[in-house]
């Protein structure tokens, strides 16, 4: 597993670098932000594991950033504790209400925060509701999602998966693995972004496997970016040799190597004006199935 994904949103300068060199030294991949609106651009860029959150900020509280953070399908999952200046029952009632994780008091014991920041995301992982490496929303969240669209119309799944991943790993090693899975979840992030509405959900379904849930008109563009920009900008995870030579060497069973292509991304798009569902269990089986079919056309 990579690094965790730390966002301190805090105005006080020396409080953030503090908490930074802190944090940076347990190992954590730490971001700072000092105002709220730059909280919400960063998250949109790259999804944090966790948010600790100030609730006196310069421009937006902190009250309205958890707001924004919840009522977002992107980010309603990412636990947030809060930093508040008052040891004020209102205040952490607001913040419990709006669904903050924990609250610590300033000034605090960063001994004490370190410890709500460790078990706030084991909790997280360990309820399935975030995959560890890419910090999307995994296990009970998408069921909760696909149960929520299972009602509704106009709506599409997209099953995305890596081609040859196990091969890459097999060697590039586990941690380069790790690498290719978060700038994939980013991809996604960007393509959604780009091609995508505000309200569409990224998942991560396990291993190699993501999912989007978007609205049907968007499907079929965000596919085919999906793929383009994957085939693209994947090379830059193989070394010169390989990217000269167009394939992987790989070991095979019996000891000896077989030529494996590129990495390379299948979609499978599954709708209700296309298919019906009994369960949510068929949606992911229609979904893997179109994107098998999309693997073996090589579209």
């Amino acid at each position: 597993m990579g690094k965790a994904r730390l966002l301190v949103v805090e105005d006080d300068l020396d409080i953030g670098n503090m908490l930074k060199i802190y944090f940076s030294g347990m190992d954590f991949d730490v971001d700072v932000a000092i105002r709220g609106s730059e909280a919400l651009e960063k998250t949109k860029q790259v999804l944090p594991h966790l948010i600790v959150l100030d609730i006196m900020l310069p421009d937006i509280d902190g009250y309205e950033v958890c707001r924004s953070l919840r009522t977002s399908m992107r980010t309603s999952h990412i636990p947030v504790i809060f930093l508040t200046q008052r040891d004020e029952r209102s205040d952490k009632l607001q913040g419990l209400e709006l669904g903050a994780d924990d609250y610590i008091t300033k000034p605090f014991d960063i001994e004490e925060l370190k410890l709500r920041v460790q078990g706030a995301i084991k909790r997280s992982e360990r309820e399935s509701l975030t995959d560890p490496r890419s910090g999307l929303p995994a296990g009970r969240l998408i069921e909760d999602q696909l149960r929520r669209v299972i009602r509704e119309k106009d709506w599409a799944l997209l099953d995305a998966r890596i081609n040859n991943f196990e091969s890459f790993k097999d060697v590039y090693g586990f941690v380069a693995g790790d690498d290719v899975l978060r700038f994939t979840a980013m991809l996604i992030g960007e393509v959604v972004d780009e091609v995508g509405t505000t309200s569409d959900f990224i998942g991560h379904a396990g291993g190699d496997n993501f999912i989007v849930i978007t609205k049907e008109e968007k499907a079929e563009a965000l596919k085919a970016r999906l793929k383009e920009r994957f085939d693209n900008e994947v090379l830059t995870h193989y070394n010169f040799m390989d990217r000269q030579q167009g394939f992987v060497q790989a070991p095979a069973a019996d000891g000896t190597t077989v030529k494996v292509a590129f990495m390379s991304m299948s979609v499978g798009i599954v709708s209700p004006s296309a298919n019906s569902f009994a369960d949510i269990r068929e949606i992911t089986e229609l979904a893997a199935e179109a994107r098998r079919q999309d693997t073996a056309s090589g579209g």
